[in-house]
């Protein structure tokens, strides 16, 4: 018998009118979730719900506080009023569409979207816990094809952290321009991880040339732990890594070879001390949802030798908060001419 005897129980892809906004009808093909169980868990849902924070609730509640001022800058930019239509695309677990209905109340219309089921599911049983549901809608789908939402029907379009997950950038920027209303806008906010991918190259070719001493043991403990994370460390790899090959400048000229007018971006370097963390909770947390946790790059790249001396190294600045890390955001609206 399945583990899950209720799990997947997705009985169909409909189509229904949603609601009716001036002189255009918006259709979606919603997804119906009548489970009670999640489905298992897959890469995204599992980082979010947990990897990003290392399991520890305390951190979790840290870390929230930073991504909020993101959703609020977002929030900002979309410019949201009574009776709009906000699609959130790659929703996860409802950060920005929430603090949307927060801002403006139940007239807004808010269409979720995500590739990941359970964030879907997770979000949803939200906007229940949170007595919204009725003015929220689901669709499971990629950025790239914004499938069940038709051409000009909605009022904004929002994205935290999407674009960077998207192989095909400008495909995903198209469909933002094609949903939205004449005079509609994006807001997003995207990490841009490509000077920190390059100068991380760069010190391993630097150390590469350097013959192994004390001085720089640790340093190259440090680096290589990095270079698990963010893997793509040679330039042609990070060409083709959709996670590090662009930079806010190219934001800009998707958006303008879309179609859009009005484009502003601003770009946020925030340099800061991490806090104090545990030494469990640090090695438990992963930096995006594809890099394994430093816990396991230890157990599968590093002997017991090596381990020692990276714990020895790192492990006092992570307890007394003396770590410094660095948050890389572009925040980039655009209008869509009338």
């Amino acid at each position: 018998m399945s583990r899950y005897p209720s799990r997947v129980c997705f009985i169909a892809i409909f189509f229904k009118e949603c609601f009716s906004i001036c002189r255009n009808s918006l259709w979606f093909s919603e997804i119906l979730i009548t489970q009670n169980e999640y489905p298992p868990a897959d890469l995204w849902s599992e980082w979010l719900l947990r990897r990003r924070h290392g399991g520890n609730p305390n951190h979790e509640q840290v870390i929230r506080g930073v991504i909020e001022r993101i959703r609020d800058r977002v929030l900002d930019g979309a410019a949201l009023s009574a009776g709009m239509t906000l699609v959130d695309v790659g929703a996860g677990d409802g950060l920005i569409a929430f603090g949307a209905l927060e801002r403006i109340g139940l007239s807004l219309r808010v269409v979720f979207t995500d590739l990941s089921v359970p964030l879907l599911q997770h979000a949803e049983k939200c906007a229940i816990e949170r007595g919204v549901r009725d003015c929220c809608t689901f669709l499971q789908g990629s950025a790239e094809r914004l499938e069940g939402i038709v051409d000009e029907s909605v009022d904004v379009v929002t994205s935290r952290a999407v674009l960077a997950y998207v192989a095909n950038k400008a495909a995903a920027v198209g469909e933002f321009y094609r949903v939205l209303k004449p005079g509609g806008r994006i807001s997003i906010a995207e990490p841009i991880f490509r000077d920190e991918a390059l100068q991380i190259a760069a010190h391993i070719r630097y150390l590469e040339a350097k013959p192994a001493c004390d001085v720089t043991a640790h340093v190259r403990l440090m680096l290589r732990c990095k270079a698990a994370q963010f893997p793509s460390t040679t330039e042609e790899a990070i060409k083709n890594d959709p996670l590090i090959n662009f930079s806010e400048r190219d934001l800009v000229g998707l958006c303008q070879s879309a179609g859009f007018g009005e484009i502003h971006l601003e770009l946020h370097i925030d340099v800061r001390k991490a806090g104090a963390l545990s030494w469990d909770t640090f090695i438990d947390m992963s930096p995006h949802p594809r890099a394994p946790t430093i816990r396991e790059i230890l157990a599968s790249h590093f002997s017991d030798e090596e381990q020692r001396q990276y714990e020895e190294g790192l492990r006092p600045l992570v307890e007394s908060g003396q770590r410094v890390e660095r948050d890389t955001i572009a925040y980039l609206t655009a209008i869509k001419p009338r």
